[in-house]
């Protein structure tokens, strides 16, 4: 996935000191400002008790201000960053469906079982429950210079970068339904998105190129279907076709009497 490894520069231990130094940077702080104004467009659409942020990212719950439910918490990664709690993001000490809300701003890119950690998230949410993931572009101008060594040395880079393609994938096994994708960068933050009466827009040309992306989630609730149910119990082998029938109108009429 990183062809330009070899250039890359040496890994920088991931503590509270480099995100700290990296989050204070013009960019860090540019980069927290266009998160948290997606978050404030999407974050009061959650109803409920509980949003949860899961990881260490901005200071303390920033990214959480804008929730309009009774409680909202930081479950953070590293320690001393205005956490409520810390814990491992794929064991949470949460109990299931407690939650209404769950922010994952860059948690996937940091772990190394990204899987475990969105399996997590859709334990402790409840049904129809909504997941924000943020991320870094893979192809975004920031991953690029990262790659070949130009990027911001004091910032450790993730363990892993993923699109947004390989996260709707994985959300859609787990049962999520993508309700929005929103691309967004630092870079060049002027250029203006494709209004109602443009069909195209330098911005939507170049958004495959952005630097970060929000995906935007709500989990599924299967309903249960008791008539079929019902009609797996009675499917038995048959001989005959006057029998078949016969068993098929038992079942209708047992289906009609619930």
């Amino acid at each position: 996935m990183m062809p330009f490894s070899s250039l890359r520069p040496a890994r920088v231990p991931f503590n509270r000191y480099t995100l700290s130094l990296w989050l204070r940077s013009s960019r860090g702080k540019r980069l927290i400002e266009l998160e948290s104004a997606e978050l404030r467009r999407v974050l009061p659409e959650v109803f409920g008790r509980h949003v949860l942020q899961i990881g260490s990212w901005g200071r303390g719950d920033e990214l959480l201000e804008s929730c309009e439910t009774l409680h909202h918490a930081v479950i953070g990664t590293v320690a001393d960053f205005g956490e409520q709690a810390r814990s491992l993001p794929e064991e949470l000490p949460v109990l299931s469906k407690s939650v209404d809300g769950v922010l994952l701003p860059h948690t996937l890119e940091f772990s190394q079982s990204p899987h475990n950690v969105l399996r997590e998230a859709a334990r402790v949410l409840t049904d129809r429950g909504r997941l924000f993931v943020l991320g870094f572009n893979p192809w975004g101008g920031w991953v690029m210079r990262q790659r070949i060594g130009l990027g911001y040395r004091a910032f450790p880079p993730p363990t892993r970068y993923y699109g947004i393609g390989r996260i709707s994938d994985w959300l859609e096994l787990l049962d999520f339904e993508i309700t929005e994708v929103r691309r967004f960068s630092v870079g060049f933050p002027w250029i203006a998105p494709r209004s109602q009466h443009q069909s195209w827009s330098v911005g939507s040309l170049l958004s495959p190129f952005a630097e970060n992306y929000l995906v935007v989630a709500r989990k599924r609730v299967l309903p249960v279907n008791f008539v079929g149910k019902l009609q797996r119990a009675q499917v038995k082998p048959i001989i005959g076709a006057a029998v078949q029938g016969a068993a098929q109108s038992t079942v209708s009429s047992q289906a009609v009497n619930l």
